[in-house]
Formats: C-alpha cells, sequence, structure tokens
C-alpha cells in the first residue's frame, strides 16, 4: 500500500516519540497510576549506577548491559563534594563528566532520574557533602537554617543549569524524567520538628520553581508537599502508599543486596527474594522500581564513606564491580521485567481485583479497558508449595513466590523458579609480573618539620586535616627519670588512648608499639599496651587514621573523629602520668604524601631502596613501588593484596582506594531464599580477607611500565601482589519447557516488538572466551544444580551432540528446549527440562 504524505508526516511523529521524544519535546507528568510519558502511563524499570564508582570506558557498556536487562531508566545521585572541592571551583571531567554520562544515556535510548540530593548517603564520603561546608560559619546541615540553604541551593541551581544548558530535561527532548530533591530525610525531619518541616517546604518549593518540566520526587518523606511525590527505599516496598491519592507509587531503592564493611562478611540477596519483592511491589498497583544498585562499582580514592566502608561497593548487583554480568540475578530479572512488560497496557488501566486463594495466597488480576487480563498469582508461605485453582485451571506455586500470567492463563515467570545461565566465575592469575620493587620508610621525623604546630592538648581530627589526607600525627615528649623502677628490673609501664578516629598505629621513640581499630557500630576505641620506655627523653607518636568520613546520622557533621583522649601512662611510680593536655605536635598526612610519591611525577623526590630484603623486613609505614606490564586480553583487572596489611594503593598516579586484610567476622550458616530478607541472612567469607581483589581499570594501564605504588600502614610482604584476571570458568543452565499451551506474546518498548518465545537456553561466556566443552548436557529430568548436575530417570543420548554441535568454539550459543532439537521424545507425556554445564576458554 502506498503512503500519502499525512500518512508518512504521522509515522514520523510516532516513529519520533515512540524513541524516547529525541526530535520533538515531550512532557512527563504522573497521575495516580504511573509516570506518564507524552500522554502514555508507564511502567517503568530503573536501575542505579554511579558515574563516579566507574570509569567513562566503561559507562556505554554498562548502559548497554542494563537495557539489555530490560531497564527503562537508569538513575544516579550527584555528588557534590567532587564536583565543587572548594567553593565555587567546580570539576566535571573525568569520571566526573555528568554530562557525558547523561548523554550516554540518551545514546542508549534510555530515560534517566537525576538524584540530585544534594545529599546522597551512599556510603560515600561526608554523605556528598564537601568538607569546607562544615566551616561555613553559622551552619547547620539539612534544617531550616539559612547558610545551608544558600548553600545547598546554589549547588542544586549550578546542576539544575548545567543540565538545561545541555538540552537534557526530557521537556527539552532530553532523556531526564524525573529529578529528587534531599533524600531519606523523613526520619530526621520527625527529629527536628518544625524546623525540618520548614526546611523539607523550603527544599521542595526551590526544587519546583527551577522550571525543570519533570517531576521531583523526596523518598522516604510522608510529607513531602505537593507537587513532588514521596517514594519509598528498602528491602520490601509492597505496602507502600504514596501521602496523597493522585500520587504514583515510586520504588527508589529495591535494596538489590547490601553494602560491605572491613571486618564484616559479603552480604548476598538471593535473586528469588528480590524478584519476589518487586513482584509483589508491582501486583500492589506499583508502577516504577529502580533497583540500587544494578551497578554498584569501586569507592576508588577516598571515597567511600561510613566509615570502614569497603573499596568493593559490588553490593550483589545484578553487573558485578567489574561490570560483568552476575548471573543468574541478572538473567531472572530480566526475564522478570520482560514479564511485567507484558502485563503493562492492563497493570496502567485499572485497579486490582484481589481475591483469596488460600490462608497465604491471593490473586491480583488487572483487566484493560481494551479487554486484556494479568494476573499474579502469590504464595505468601515460606515453606510449603501450594496447588491453587484460578479461573478453572490448577497452578503449582512454590513458596514464598509468585507468578505473572499476562493473560490471566499461561504463566510466563514465577519468581522462585530460576531458569537462566548460571555463572561461575574466578581470578585468575594474569602474565604480568612486577619487577623492580623498592621502598622507602616513612620519615617519623616528618612531625617535626615546617608545616607541624604545636598546641596543649589534643584536636579533633578533622578539623585540623580539612580531610585532605586520611592521616593526622599526634606527637609528644615524656621525660622519664633514670631512677623510675621498671629501668632496674620492674614491669614496663602501659599506655592507654582513648580515640574516637577509626585507626590507630602507637610509635615510641620510632618503633611500632601496637595498632587499635573501631568499628562502624562504635565511635569509640582503646589501644591499651606495654610502652618500652628508656631514661631521658621519649618521643610518643600516635598516627590517628580515617577510614572514610560518616555518612548518615543527625547532624553527623558534628561528629568526632581522632585522637581525644584521654591518652595516659600507666604503672610509673608515680602513677599515672596523664598526657591529655600535655604539648601536642601536629602533621597533617604523611612525608610521602606531601612528596606526591604516588604520582609518576612524585617518586623521584626521594631515595629508594632496592627490595631484595621487603619479604623479610615487613616493616610499617613503609612505601613500596614496582613496574609491570598491561597482560593480554581484555578482561577486568584486580590487583590480590591478601599478603598486605592495610593502606592505600596508586596505579600511575591513579587511586584504586584503600585496601585492608581485616578477615570478616560473621554468620555464614547457608542461605534460604524464602522469607522476609535482611543483611544477616545471607553471609559469605567468614573467616576470610573482607577485601581480597582491588578493582584496576584497563583504561588506567599503558602497554608497559605500569607505576604500582603502595603506602603500607602494618607490614605485609608486597612481592606477592599479583594481578588477576576476572573470569568466566564455567556456565550452567537449567530451563524447564513450558506447559504445551502456553502461547507467544508479543511486547512494546521504545518503539520496537519483542517476541516473548517459548523457552530456550542461553549460554554466553564472559569477554574474549569461547564455549570449550560441555561437561554436562541432559534433556529429560536431570538432578542437581550447576557443578552438580546428575542424569535422571529419563534422558535423551543426543544431549552432549546437540550442545557441542551449537555452542563449542563459540562465545554464546542458544538452544530451543523441544523435542526436535534432541531427535525425539525421550519420555512422552513428562515435562522435561534441559541443564547444562559448559566450560568457558579464552579465544584461540
Amino acid at each position: 500500500m502506498k503512503m500519502n504524505s499525512v500518512s508518512k508526516w504521522v509515522l514520523f511523529i510516532f516513529l519520533s516519540v515512540s524513541v524516547g521524544c529525541g526530535l520533538v519535546q515531550c512532557r512527563v507528568t504522573y497521575d495516580r497510576k504511573a509516570i506518564v510519558i507524552n500522554g502514555q502511563r508507564r511502567i517503568l524499570i530503573s536501575g542505579s549506577i554511579h558515574y563516579p564508582r566507574s570509569t567513562p570506558e566503561m559507562w556505554e557498556d554498562l548502559i548497554n548491559k542494563a537495557k539489555e536487562g530490560g531497564v527503562d531508566v537508569i538513575e544516579t545521585y550527584v555528588f557534590w563534594n567532587v564536583h565543587e572541592p572548594s567553593p565555587g571551583n567546580y570539576n566535571f571531567e573525568g569520571k566526573y563528566d555528568i554530562v557525558r554520562f547523561i548523554k550516554t544515556i540518551q545514546k542508549a535510548g534510555l530515560y534517566a532520574h537525576l538524584r540530585i540530593g544534594p545529599y546522597v548517603c551512599a556510603e560515600w564520603n561526608f554523605g556528598g557533602f564537601p568538607v569546607w561546608l562544615k566551616y561555613v560559619p553559622g551552619i547547620s546541615f539539612r534544617t531550616d537554617n539559612e547558610p545551608f540553604k544558600i548553600a545547598m541551593k546554589g549547588f542544586t541551581e549550578k546542576i539544575v543549569s548545567l543540565m538545561k544548558s545541555k538540552h537534557l530535561f526530557e521537556s527539552q527532548g532530553g532523556p531526564i524524567i524525573l529529578s529528587q530533591i534531599e533524600n531519606e530525610y523523613g526520619s530526621q525531619a520527625k527529629a527536628l520538628g518544625a524546623p525540618g518541616h520548614q526546611y523539607v517546604t523550603w527544599a521542595a518549593n526551590m526544587a519546583v520553581g527551577l522550571d525543570t518540566g519533570v517531576p521531583w520526587v523526596m523518598c522516604k518523606e510522608d510529607d513531602a508537599p505537593d507537587p513532588v511525590i514521596n517514594t519509598c527505599n528498602g528491602f520490601y516496598c509492597d505496602s507502600f502508599s504514596p501521602n496523597k491519592p493522585y500520587k504514583p507509587i515510586i520504588w527508589t531503592e529495591a535494596w538489590s543486596g547490601w553494602f560491605t564493611e572491613f571486618g564484616g562478611p559479603i552480604h548476598q540477596r538471593p535473586v528469588q527474594d528480590l524478584a519476589f519483592a518487586v513482584a509483589r511491589f508491582i501486583q500492589k498497583g506499583g508502577s516504577f522500581v529502580n533497583y540500587y544498585m544494578y551497578h554498584g562499582g569501586t569507592n576508588f580514592g577516598r571515597s567511600a564513606g561510613g566509615p570502614f566502608i569497603t573499596t568493593s561497593y559490588d553490593y550483589d548487583a545484578p553487573l558485578d564491580e567489574y561490570g560483568l554480568v552476575r548471573q543468574p540475578k541478572y538473567g531472572h530479572l530480566k526475564e522478570l521485567h520482560r514479564s511485567i512488560k507484558l502485563c503493562e497496557k492492563a497493570l496502567v488501566s485499572a485497579d486490582p481485583t484481589v481475591t483469596s486463594l488460600g490462608s497465604l495466597q491471593q490473586a491480583h488480576v488487572y483487566s484493560s479497558e481494551s479487554g486484556g487480563c494479568a494476573a499474579f498469582l502469590a504464595n505468601y508461605d515460606t515453606k510449603s508449595s501450594v496447588r491453587v485453582l484460578f479461573n478453572n485451571m490448577h497452578y503449582n506455586l512454590p513458596p514464598w513466590s509468585i507468578s505473572i500470567l499476562p493473560d490471566c492463563r499461561n504463566v510466563v515467570f514465577n519468581t522462585a523458579k530460576v531458569g537462566v545461565q548460571t555463572s561461575q566465575m574466578e581470578m585468575l592469575p594474569s602474565n604480568a609480573k612486577m619487577f623492580s620493587w623498592e621502598t622507602f620508610n616513612e620519615d617519623l621525623s616528618s612531625s617535626d618539620d615546617s608545616s607541624s604546630f604545636s598546641v596543649h592538648g589534643l584536636l579533633e581530627q578533622i578539623n585540623v586535616t580539612r580531610d585532605t589526607s586520611d592521616y593526622l600525627w599526634y606527637t609528644t615528649s615524656v621525660d622519664i627519670g633514670s631512677s623510675e623502677s621498671f629501668l632496674h628490673g620492674g614491669e614496663h609501664p602501659t599506655i592507654i588512648v582513648q580515640s574516637t578516629g577509626h585507626a590507630l598505629h602507637v610509635f615510641v621513640n620510632g618503633q611500632l608499639s601496637g595498632s587499635a581499630y573501631g568499628t562502624r557500630q562504635s565511635r569509640r576505641f582503646a589501644f591499651k599496651g606495654k610502652v618500652d620506655l628508656r631514661a631521658g627523653s621519649n618521643k610518643i607518636a600516635l598516627l590517628s587514621v580515617a577510614v572514610g568520613l560518616p555518612n548518615v546520622g543527625g547532624h553527623y557533621e558534628q561528629w568526632n573523629t581522632g585522637v581525644l583522649g584521654p591518652v595516659a601512662l600507666h604503672g610509673l611510680d608515680q602513677g599515672k602520668w596523664d598526657l591529655s593536655w600535655a604539648k601536642w605536635n601536629y602533621q597533617v598526612g604523611l612525608k610521602g604524601e606531601a612528596m606526591n610519591l604516588n604520582s609518576p611525577n612524585g617518586i623521584s623526590a626521594v631515595d629508594w631502596m632496592q627490595g631484595s630484603l621487603i619479604a623479610q623486613k615487613q616493616q610499617p609505614l613503609t612505601w613500596h613501588k614496582a613496574y609491570f606490564n598491561a597482560p593480554d586480553g581484555d578482561e577486568p583487572l584486580a590487583l590480590d593484596m591478601s599478603s598486605m596489611g592495610k593502606g592505600q594503593v596508586w596505579v600511575n598516579g591513579q587511586s584504586l582506594g584503600r585496601y585492608w586484610t581485616a578477615y570478616a567476622n560473621g554468620n555464614c550458616n547457608g542461605c534460604s531464599y524464602s522469607g522476609t530478607y535482611r543483611p544477616p541472612k545471607c553471609q559469605l567469607g567468614c573467616g576470610q580477607p573482607t577485601q581480597r581483589w582491588y578493582h584496576l581499570p584497563r583504561s588506567w594501564l599503558k602497554p608497559t611500565q605500569n607505576l604500582l605504588v603502595l603506602f603500607e600502614e602494618l607490614g605485609g610482604d608486597p612481592t606477592r601482589i599479583t594481578l588477576v584476571k576476572r573470569s568466566t570458568t564455567s556456565v550452567c543452565a537449567d530451563v524447564a519447557e513450558y506447559h504445551p499451551n502456553i502461547k507467544n506474546w508479543q511486547i512494546e518498548s521504545y518503539g520496537r516488538t519483542e517476541e516473548f518465545h517459548k523457552p530456550k537456553v542461553h549460554l554466553r561466556c564472559g569477554p574474549g572466551q569461547s564455549i570449550s566443552s560441555i561437561k554436562f548436557a541432559s534433556f529429560g529430568t536431570p538432578l542437581g544444580t550447576c557443578g552438580t548436575f546428575q542424569q535422571g530417570t529419563c534422558h535423551a543420548p543426543s544431549s552432549y551432540t546437540t550442545l557441542e554441535k551449537k555452542c563449542i568454539g563459540r562465545p554464546r550459543c542458544t538452544v530451543a528446549i523441544s523435542n526436535s532439537n534432541f531427535g525425539q521424545d525421550p519420555c512422552p507425556n513428562v515435562l522435561k527440562r534441559l541443564s547444562v554445564e559448559a566450560i568457558c576458554a579464552l579465544l584461540t
């Protein structure tokens, strides 16, 4: 059929609108059912990816993987401290180039949610506030305080103006459909009373007045004033309702896992439970859900807050710290998203009819105006499967699960039935070798140089350092008389140091007497140890170490850090000697920091010692450097720092972050997906270093002569540091047939139509790899799980040859689960499955 010019113009407008309004201006509004984009209600799936926690070279790949996983929206905080490191001086370069990040989202055809805050929490240093903000005269954070409001408004205006200048709001044809002002303020507002409520009202009015053309949200803020939408954060948000009946139900943070702290275990959230939480939210009328995190990434440099938060911010996210797909979490959620999209028209058209199917079972049924029907069948029982009757048909529901029926008849997804690939990831040795090891011992006399100062008494650490360094020296001298009893065979005296810092190293006359550490749960700790004093003058040097500034809590800007005492010697002839009000000398940072030893430009500032005796000496407060060549391949890289103690590490002047071989204390006794999830429930790594591997982006490397520099506080053997590759060693799939009468479905997304087919096994190795062999294959009734598969009573003899023919030598392959693919039906009238384990190897 020939199209006339009018028809062609209508088609052009339709295609422009359907691909994200890139060529025409769109309008973003909301009603009680959903966010409305260009007049259409949308069920939106979002994922958090924070631009500073990766590199610009990673952004496009991360965003495209999120898109492939069924994500419509990329969410990010805006980090004030990295963009305005000093008042009025802005930085939007490199991994802080937020405009480039938003444009990369736009290029992928996705929407963006810009959470300006500018308070972010986020396990980020000082909650995202620049430390200079603490020293604005008369300031009080996050309350009805004029100095704070002036500064906050100034930064918010700066970001909104930047986005507008680049036409990045959806009202201008850009991708940003939502913005957030403030962040998780509700509990603090209640604690403050009237000033808290006044501040929230001011913040909302300020944001709306910036006229972005898109809605604003406030998470965990029950009294968010109109037109701002209040939203939910948490492991579950199915019981959440907005504060007005005409606002949509939005989940800004569906926690995909949990953060990790040094000395703690690794937290994992089973994908069956996460999928159950999301499906339960959608079945209750939710229309926007954001995974926090979809890619967690890395706390490079000194960006981790908390304190005690690890350099890894992996978060058990669908994309792991290195940007690789985490299976089965990624794939199972992808299938969930596709299933939800099949129901979209019905979900946004009406409210559900809720029917009881049993004591702990329900059906939520949505009917569209066009006659479509979608149903969610839920089993809230945490232990038992049930067989329910719905629409005159029987359905089996596993414990703690929801089945999705896009036509109210056929189940296309169950949250507890994971039928996608499982990947086995390992850290494998690379061919890169460290060479030319050299050391430099931090000079303990540096506290006597011209940049130091002295006062009587103990000073708060951040007030002195302004967070320019993790390190602050407190140094004093004590005179010991020759008649002291301990000098003549008596017991040595003891020093007790009370600290509100995070770590403390105690030196007496240049020798390490010991170290002590706090925890994230306690702001105070004490060092107690024997000290080797001598007759005459003795130098006591306390190195207080910060491990990230606090990021959450009422007026956390007022919390103290450092050695605030008392500091006292016990066991002298005179009894207790309180040194708290003695004359203390202060030195900010390390001598090596001042000379920029972590940079290629600064390493020649000192005479380095050849490293032949490094392993034997293992001295504290030592700088180490070595060189290495970039390894072959394109797999993500990491440094194995398990031979070291605690410190910081740089490559070619770029900081990988803080390392600390602190051993994990927790309860790692199994994990069940069913039942309410909390971080203590599913823990890994007990008795192992909390973090062993430290992400090294390949974009930071040169082909040869890469400079590795580390500062070690405790000792350790740097010659055992290795560079490893994160690689997929094997992939598994275990997928069942669908019921014979299931249909093929179609969904529309961004102007394209996707088919929802009958099941297939998808196998995919990591970057630069291909499938080298099939370790296990069985079409029939196989038993076990990935790594322990076994043949069942029904098995198609051609299973291995079929998989080998379709998969060997390929980076990925797809095999349909059908009798025709395996010669004949190995067991008629039996619901079969295909279980596969394939070995991945580097392409040759």
